[in-house]
């Protein structure tokens, strides 16, 4: 624990929702002799007459040394750009964000991040995205004549909400629904059938661009989220699964991430990238692995991007 009266340097944790994930940052903060404090980016406001140009509620007149994206809420797309301006804003500030805006939009935009996987020559699902219903149409007809499902799901989301198998569904024919409810874009991923009727997939989390641990989600529907029901066991973490779990996050430019994997027979590594989490959850992970998700992140955050040494005494200049 910190002396009482003994200076800390103070750390946005930068949520819209405080829980287990915000205290456990917190601990591993103060471990390491710093102030974790919670900030709401919708209640940040860029002020051009602060000294800092920027105000984040509980830090007065100054900026904080380093910011952890924790969560951000939904909203207008004014707001949402004003909530990611100021991730921005505290980057061209010299304050690290981890993970930073760009990390975020690649990420939380789905076929930002099947573009930059496949750039990057990581396994995952074919993918498209387009706006015109009529050739996402003749991309279902394509796709079923080769005999594979489609996927659709909302450009932003997350835990598996709104996704619709289209296309091919197990031998019937499933339309395209009505764009609308999808903000009039159509985001389609091949879909990857299980090797068996549990099926399982593998959620690995990527902290300073290695893997530390990973975990099985297995589950009888074809969407295995644990927020959805699906079992989460510890996996080993072997060389080909960590491997393109540390890809796929150097390829989205993430410090930490949970990449969502496939076994899929038909990959080079019988693995497939399903999405990379730019502001990832970990409660499950943590409880089946027993890793310290939050200490990592926290000791990689200092060390490699303040250059503060494990057992290190933070200084007011913030150096280590």
């Amino acid at each position: 624990m910190i002396a009482a009266g003994r200076w800390q340097p103070r750390v946005a944790i930068l949520t819209d929702e405080t829980g287990w994930h915000t205290r456990k940052l917190r601990e591993a903060l103060a471990r390491r002799g710093f102030d974790g404090r919670c900030a709401d980016l919708a209640d940040c406001r860029f002020d051009s007459r602060s000294p800092t140009g920027l105000v984040i509620p509980g830090f007065g007149r100054e900026l904080p040394v380093a910011a952890i994206v924790r969560g951000i809420a939904g909203g207008s797309l004014e707001q949402i750009t004003k909530r990611l301006g100021i991730l921005h804003a505290l980057r061209e500030s010299g304050v690290p964000v981890y993970n930073d805006a760009r990390a975020i939009e690649r990420s939380v935009d789905k076929a930002m991040t099947s573009f930059l996987l496949a750039r990057a020559a990581v396994d995952t699902p074919p993918a498209w995205a387009l706006e015109s219903a009529a050739q996402a149409r003749r991309i279902l007809i394509r796709e079923a004549a080769a005999g594979h499902c489609l996927v659709l799901k909302p450009l932003f989301g997350s835990q598996g909400r709104g996704l619709v198998r289209v296309g091919l569904v197990d031998g019937e024919s499933v339309p395209l629904p009505d764009l609308a409810g999808f903000g009039g874009l159509a985001y389609l991923q091949r879909y990857v059938p299980p090797p068996s009727a549990v099926g399982y997939d593998w959620r690995v989390m990527v902290v300073g661009g290695r893997a530390i641990a990973a975990m099985q989600r297995h589950s009888r529907h074809w969407i295995r989220n644990v927020a959805r029901g699906a079992r989460g066991v510890a996996a080993p973490l072997t060389p080909p699964l960590a491997e393109i779990a540390e890809a796929a996050a150097a390829a989205l430019g993430m410090d930490y991430a949970g990449v969502d994997l496939l076994p899929d027979a038909g990959a080079r590594a019988g693995l497939r990238v399903m999405e990379v989490n730019g502001v990832a959850a970990w409660r499950a992970l943590q409880r089946a692995c027993g890793v310290d998700i939050a200490a990592a992140i926290v000791d990689d955050l200092l060390g490699r991007r303040l250059g503060i040494a494990p057992g290190a005494s933070p200084r007011r200049d913030g150096a280590g």
